[in-house]
């Protein structure tokens, strides 16, 4: 094998076993490396590489990162030498190895994808046996060396392929188990049970602006073809702009199409009735708290309170910027308000009746049950029509909120703010239709500045009749439209912290 000094950084090479094109290793802490030429994984044994198997095609996940790019973390420089791609039930993810140098220090990193947005995690040691798998129910708060964490995904998943080099390396295709657990100091602790004891990895939220990132992929309008297909319902070109999505909708005929297993293969797809029309067109560009943002997604929701037969509905548009990944802006009928979810997870008190996240104390204000009823457009999880969580929505009274949506195996936290509805139709450029922006959250006390007194009288009275005339249709009328809800504050996402 091939020893090559530059720098700070050693570099290994040696003929691959599988077709003799050279294969190379830039850190010491790779074992393992996929051949670029004929994809046969290899494992280094000393000065020699021996073939272990053939690494099954990447999907093209249209990520801004690739192999070589490079940043800076905590002060160090890194660069990305190696990919790793999962799936699980709802879709699939994918890993990136990172080599950190400077300073004699070789370490390996991990930046990961995080419910659209990035993770950069380093290996953790325990000082104490980390729990069972099986142990790890989701929402359930566990101790993990003297610190709280609570379980926001256990989900059963499998390695489907790899490329550049691989500090180890899962069974190819055999399952296992992935935990993440979160806090509420904004950490993520994922726990992989490939091995035993199981690897660990504790990191936070990253913005790829912040890392100072270099060599990044860029965008070119030559991969739309690539990214288009057919409609399996109705034969309409889709076309899928976003990085790894897994659900998307045909802009003809409307159906719901599963794209979580790659757009090459058999696709399931499901029929929409009833459509909702957006407010807000898909594709539309505005500028929201300083950051460029395209409309991609779409979806209305229906809620019921335990006990109350009314249902109320909401709207939610998945906002997108390259990177800084994915935020949801929410339109509810108190108010617009725009959240993304949290790195890490709250601390709920016993009860639910208050939550603690950053420092910060909320109160909860509604507890219902959700579902999904109408989308349009692409998303990064696997949407459909009747998805159902068990949701909280919680405010700090300065206008902060916070929301909890819970399924049978993930636990989703959103955060964030009330937004200002004619800052809403600004940033699209519908001031036109700013009108059909407002909501009850428009103070009807400054509306009333301007009125007299006797105008106040007249309307005062007209209120009471109203209220009168519908007291006496209630017991005829289950109810379903719109009502003052704190609507779900971040949507439906998938949960898991690499997914």
């Amino acid at each position: 094998m091939a020893e090559e000094d530059s720098g700070s950084q050693r570099h290994y090479r040696a003929p691959c076993p599988g077709c003799g094109a050279p294969v190379e290793f830039r850190s010491a802490q790779s074992a393992f490396a996929v051949c670029p030429y004929c994809q046969s994984t290899v494992a280094r044994q000393g000065e020699q590489l021996a073939r272990i198997g053939k690494m099954a095609e990447l999907f093209d996940d249209f990520s801004p990162l690739q192999l070589f790019a490079a940043g800076r973390i905590q002060d160090k420089p890194f660069t990305l030498v190696g990919r790793l791609q999962y799936a699980y039930e709802g879709g699939r993810w994918t890993e990136w190895i990172a080599q950190l140098d400077g300073g004699g220090d070789d370490r390996i990193g991990v930046l990961s994808e995080d419910n659209g947005a990035f993770v950069f995690s380093l290996p953790y040691s325990p000082q104490q046996p980390l729990p069972e798998a099986a142990s790890l129910r989701v929402g359930v708060t566990t101790a993990i060396d003297g610190r709280a964490f609570t379980t926001a995904s256990n989900q059963e998943v499998r390695l489907v392929s790899a490329q550049g080099e691989l500090p180890r390396l899962p069974p190819l295709g055999q399952p296992f188990r992935v935990v993440e657990l979160r806090n509420d100091q904004a950490l993520v602790l994922s726990l992989e049970y490939d091995s035993q004891p199981p690897n660990a990895w504790l990191g936070r939220e990253v913005l790829l602006d912040d890392l100072k990132m270099s060599g990044l992929r860029a965008e070119s309008g030559k991969e739309d073809a690539g990214r288009s297909f057919s409609c399996p319902n109705c034969g309409s070109p889709v076309t899928l702009n976003l990085a790894d999505s897994k659900s998307v909708t045909c802009p003809q005929c409307k159906s719901i199409i599963d794209t979580s297993s790659g757009i090459g293969g058999e696709l399931k797809y499901a029929t929409q009735r009833e459509p909702v029309q957006p407010l807000i067109p898909l594709g539309a560009t505005g500028q929201l708290q300083g950051v460029p943002w395209q409309v991609v997604g779409f979806q209305h929701r229906m809620g019921q309170e335990p006990g109350d037969d009314e249902r109320f509905g909401w709207d939610e548009y998945l906002l997108y910027n390259r990177k800084r990944g994915f935020s949801f802006l929410v339109d509810a009928e108190d108010g617009w308000s725009m959240v993304r979810p949290t790195t890490g997870a709250p601390t709920a008190a016993p009860g639910g009746q208050t939550a603690r996240y950053l420092g910060r104390t909320y109160r909860q204000q509604y507890a219902y049950e959700a579902e999904t009823t109408y989308v349009l457009g692409e998303f990064y999880w696997q949407v459909a029509r009747g998805q159902k969580t068990s949701n909280r929505d919680y405010a700090d009274g300065k206008g902060g909120i916070l929301s909890m949506e819970r399924s049978a195996d993930e636990l989703t936290w959103s955060h964030g703010s009330k937004i200002d509805a004619s800052a809403v139709a600004a940033a699209f450029k519908l001031d036109a239709k700013k009108d059909l922006f407002r909501r009850t959250d428009a103070a009807p006390v400054s509306a009333a500045s301007g009125l007299g007194c006797g105008t106040i009288i007249v309307i005062a009275v007209v209120i009471i009749f109203l209220m009168i005339i519908l007291s006496t249709c209630s017991s005829s009328s289950g109810g379903s439209g719109y009502r003052s809800s704190g609507g779900s504050y971040g949507g439906y996402s998938s949960g898991g912290g690499h997914k």
